[in-house]
């Protein structure tokens, strides 16, 4: 196999470069490779389908199979944090926080004793037949790591107020078998983006 050796291709007004139908060009196999601003450079993505229960205190515990790791080409890129998450409680205020290894991230400013959460539970138990319902929020958070070091991106969920409620994933409070009670998924997915 031949090398060519060239500082810059550059194109006539109008046209592009273009590669041979049938061919590949080949990005990653000499050398490194700089690509514009906003480009995709990786995505990592885990679904939990499986149910989770966390009955304790106010201190949030991480969501067992909603975590994943990065590693970011450049110290300059951008992580797009993206959770789609099934919730539901034994009591209000319930909520799901984003963290970046043990650094809590994309949640709002807290203020006195009102905590910073990226997402909150919205069931209200007093109302008739709350407890079937099993509620979907989403939330996405644009980080910046500042790192090539391997990332843990992780879920962690409980409950602001109550340290008896009972938080659940992916299942309605009741969990009654039965065609109302549903069962959901999760999903969190990591991009990194060329900056």
């Amino acid at each position: 196999m031949s090398t060519l050796s060239i500082k810059e291709l550059s194109h006539p007004s109008g046209e592009v470069i273009k590669i041979a139908a049938g061919k590949t060009l080949d990005l990653n196999s000499q050398g490194s490779v700089t690509m514009p601003t906003g480009s995709v450079l990786q995505v990592v993505s885990v679904t939990k389908v499986d149910t989770w229960t966390y009955t304790g205190s106010t201190t949030f515990q991480d969501v067992t199979g909603l975590s994943i790791a990065i590693t970011p080409s450049s110290t300059s890129s951008k992580i797009l944090v993206e959770l789609n998450i099934n919730l539901s409680a034994s009591s209000r205020y319930s909520a799901v926080k984003l963290f970046r290894d043990s650094t809590q991230i994309g949640g709002g400013t807290a203020v006195g004793n009102r905590p910073s959460v990226s997402v909150a539970g919205g069931g209200n138990n007093d109302e008739t037949n709350q407890t079937y319902v099993m509620l979907n929020s989403s939330t996405s958070y644009l980080d910046s790591p500042n790192t090539t070091s391997a990332t843990t991106y992780k879920v962690q969920a409980g409950n602001t107020n109550n340290t008896s409620s009972v938080t659940y994933i992916n299942r309605s409070m009741d969990d009654t078998n039965a065609n109302y009670s549903h069962r959901g998924s999760s999903t969190l997915t990591i991009t990194e983006i060329a900056q």
